[in-house]
C-alpha cells in the first residue's frame, strides 16, 4: 500500500477522502543524472598527484574533465549515472522500469539512449538541442577496489521541470530520486514536480542520498524530505552518519528508525540494515533485519554497488513487499556488480537470484 504523507506547501495538492488510484504500469521510475561512465585502473600515487580524495565524488568543469581524461590510463566507457544504473538493474531482474534524465543530441547522448532502451528501460526524455554536451564521469579504481569519481555534469545541470513527464512519474509503484540532483536548483524543482505527481497518484517515493558530501551540502533539506515526503530511504554507512551528524552507525540507525518509513542502510562487507521505521503511516511499528553481504566472486570494483543494491531491493519490494527478501536480493545484486569492472550487471540476474535465493 502506498504511504501517503501530508504535503508541505511546496508539494501541496488537493486531497479527497479514500481516493481511487489506477494500477501502476511500472515497478519503478527513476529521475537522475544521465552520465556516461569512463572507468580506469589507478594508483594511490595518481590520486595524490592529482589531489583527489580516495572514495569521493567531486564535480568538475569542462577544462578539468579534459585534463583528467588525458592523464588517465586506458578506460572502459559505458552508460551510467547512479539512478540509471538502478533502473537498468531492475530491468535486468525482469521488472518494468522508466527513466527521466537529460542528455544532449551528441554521440554520448545517443549511446546513453540506445543503452537504456536496449536494456529494457523506457527512456523518452527528448535530447537537448543546445547547451552543454552529455555528462561523463571519470572513475578511477585503485587496487583496494575503491572508486574515486570525477564528474562533469554537462547537460545534467540543465535538467528542468519541463523534462519531467508527470504521467511517467505517476505511472510506477515507486518513484526513485537520485540525491545528486539536489545540487542544481532547476533539477531540484524537477524532483519536486515528480514527487507531487507520484503522491497525487498514490505512489511511493524513494530517495538515495548518493554521497556523504552531497548530504553535507543539503542535510537539513534531506532530513525534511525523509520525514515528510520519502517512503523509502537508501543510504550507505557514511551517508546516514552524515545525515544525522552521528559518530557511529548505531546512533545514525536509531535516528533513521525514528524518522523513516522504510530505510535500507548498506555497510559494504558488513551487509546492510533494513528497517521499517516508526514514521510509516500504516501502524507506526518498527521492523528490523540485518542482511549479510553476498560474495559472488573476487572484489574487483565497487562502482555501482549501492545502485545495484537499490535495484534488487526495489525489484523485490515491488513484487512482494517483504523487506528481508528485498534486502537479500539487493545484497546479491551488489555482490554481482562488484565482481567485475563497470556499474551494470554482467551475469543473468534473474538466473542468479533463482539459484542463490530461490527468487522467481
Amino acid at each position: 500500500m502506498a504511504i501517503l504523507r501530508q504535503p508541505a506547501p511546496e508539494f501541496a495538492f488537493a486531497m479527497t477522502a479514500a481516493p481511487q488510484f489506477d494500477a501502476p504500469k511500472f515497478e519503478v521510475v527513476g529521475i537522475g543524472n544521465a552520465i556516461v561512465d569512463i572507468i580506469a585502473n589507478s594508483t594511490d600515487e595518481f590520486l595524490a598527484r592529482n589531489k583527489l580524495a580516495k572514495g569521493s565524488m567531486r564535480l568538475i568543469d569542462a577544462a578539468e574533465a579534459e585534463r583528467l581524461y588525458a592523464a588517465m590510463g586506458p578506460a572502459i566507457e559505458t552508460s551510467g549515472g547512479s539512478c540509471a544504473n538502478t533502473m537498468a538493474g531492475i530491468a535486468a531482474l525482469g521488472g518494468k522500469a522508466g527513466y527521466i534524465g537529460r542528455v544532449r543530441d551528441d554521440q554520448l547522448g545517443a549511446v546513453f539512449t540506445h543503452d537504456m532502451r536496449s536494456g529494457g528501460v523506457k527512456f523518452d526524455t527528448p535530447a537537448a538541442t543546445a547547451g552543454p554536451p552529455t555528462a561523463r564521469s571519470m572513475i578511477l579504481v585503485t587496487p583496494d577496489a575503491q572508486r574515486t569519481m570525477n564528474t562533469y555534469l554537462g547537460a545534467c545541470v540543465e535538467l528542468q521541470p519541463a523534462d519531467v513527464s508527470e504521467d511517467l512519474a505517476a505511472a510506477a509503484k515507486v518513484l526513485y530520486i537520485e540525491g545528486y540532483l539536489w545540487d542544481q536548483p532547476a533539477a531540484k524543482d524537477a524532483c519536486r514536480k515528480a514527487i507531487k505527481a507520484a503522491h497525487q497518484a498514490g505512489r511511493e517515493v524513494a530517495l538515495t542520498l548518493s554521497d556523504s558530501f552531497c548530504v553535507e551540502r543539503w542535510r537539513e533539506e534531506f532530513r525534511a524530505l525523509v520525514r515528510d515526503h520519502v517512503d523509502i530511504l537508501f543510504a550507505n554507512e557514511s551517508e546516514i552518519m552524515a545525515l544525522y551528524q552521528a559518530r557511529d552507525f548505531e546512533t545514525a540507525a536509531a535516528h533513521a528508525e525514528q524518522d523513516c518509513a522504510i530505510a535500507a542502510l548498506t555497510r559494504s562487507e558488513k551487509g546492510s540494515l533494513v528497517l521499517r521505521g516508526r514514521n510509516n503511516k500504516a501502524d507506526g511499528k518498527s521492523e528490523m533485519h540485518h542482511i549479510a553481504a553476498i560474495a559472488i566472486g573476487k572484489l574487483v570494483d565497487t562502482t555501482g554497488a549501492g545502485d545495484l543494491y537499490a535495484a534488487g531491493f526495489l525489484a523485490e519490494y515491488c513484487r512482494s513487499g517483504d523487506l528481508k527478501r528485498a534486502g537479500q536480493l539487493g545484497s546479491l545484486c551488489a555482490g554481482e556488480v562488484i565482481s567485475h569492472f563497470g556499474p551494470r550487471p554482467q551475469q543473468d540476474l534473474k538466473a542468479l537470484a533463482k539459484a542463490r535465493l530461490g527468487t522467481a
